[in-house]
């Protein structure tokens, strides 16, 4: 399949962050990794990927800068990077990866690793943990690669609910990079993280089928946390208002989860709220506060906030709380 580019020029630059920049291509709305393409000015000549927004796609309502054609040709990496970022793939770029530092933990030592199946989750569970302990939110492929994109992540970290940030695998733009979710988790407990949240990035691969989406990432989580001797919680996806059979209740991406965990996780159950039996194993968790606690953070599931679907994020946040228990 070949890519949708197209040649154009910047017309706005809309909003700066460190790792992002919202801009428009001639009055189009495009999205920028600098780290990549370098930086970008107003009347820039670029190349933008405009597939997936023509494709309609849920994730696909503005472009991607490929190029800068007029300040970003001939960069060069990043001083010590050789290890690649989608190696041999046109894109392909050298990252320094946190690997190569060295102060990997050998072991987790029970610490809790939240898994998470969509990234509308990753708030309610930070609001779970709390701000008082040091958490590392670690992005792992099935969603958008971009670390940078999640305003969500931004905005935890500005509020202390997140210490750090680590890109795992194809993931990029984290303040650590790592070769894997395995590594990744190493990582956070020598670093003196007292317990981690892994998520798929915003938006979600799927084709509506049990094993073809992108939630399974969870399940990779959850399986090298209990590995290396840690603490797996996996945040359960509720819904009672998705119009989707599939989604309703417990999602099938849930159940399709458990089914590739090796054993050594627990499902987070909000107290109230009735368990299909194959929620297994679980632990209830008193979540009737998760409103209050998640004030002023953005809550919302496929275009539905707080009061459509209360279940879903109560769920979350017990998931949260429940790895705030077990930080020993």
């Amino acid at each position: 399949m070949p890519l949708s580019l197209r040649r154009g020029r910047v017309t706005a630059v809309v909003e700066q962050h460190g790792g992002l920049i919202r801009l428009e291509v001639d009055g189009t709305a495009c999205v920028a990794y600098p780290q990549l393409t370098g930086p970008v000015e107003l009347g820039d000549e670029v190349v933008v990927n405009v597939q997936a927004r023509e494709l309609g796609l849920g994730s696909g309502g503005f472009d991607v800068l490929h190029v800068n054609l007029t300040r970003g040709l001939d960069l060069q990496a990043a001083e010590g990077a050789h290890v690649m970022k989608l190696p041999y793939t046109p894109l392909q770029w050298a990252e320094r990866h946190a690997e190569e530092e060295g102060g990997l933990a050998e072991r987790l030592e029970g610490m809790p690793v939240v898994c998470c199946s969509l990234h509308s989750q990753v708030a309610p569970v930070c609001a779970g943990l709390g701000g008082t302990l040091r958490v590392a939110y670690v992005q792992i492929p099935g969603g958008a690669l971009a670390l940078p994109l999640s305003d969500t992540v931004r905005l935890l970290r500005e509020r202390g609910l997140v210490a750090t940030t680590v890109s795992a695998g194809p993931c990029f733009g984290g303040e650590a990079e790592c070769v894997g979710v395995a590594s990744a988790l190493a990582w956070a407990r020598g670093a003196g993280c007292d317990a981690a949240v892994c998520s798929i990035g915003p938006g979600i691969l799927g084709t509506g089928t049990t094993l073809g989406h992108g939630g399974l990432s969870a399940a990779d989580a959850a399986n090298a946390a209990a590995a290396l001797g840690g603490a797996p919680v996996l945040a359960a996806r509720v819904s009672s208002a998705d119009e989707r059979d599939r989604h309703r209740g417990v999602s099938h991406h849930t159940r399709a989860v458990l089914s590739l965990c090796r054993g050594g996780v627990t499902v987070a159950w909000p107290s109230g709220l009735e368990a299909p039996d194959w929620v297994q194993p679980r632990r209830e968790v008193e979540a009737g506060d998760w409103r209050e606690a998640c004030n002023g953070l953005p809550l919302s599931h496929m275009g539905r906030g707080a009061d459509e679907e209360p279940w879903f994020f109560a769920a979350a946040f017990a998931a949260g709380r429940l790895a705030r228990e077990l930080v020993g």
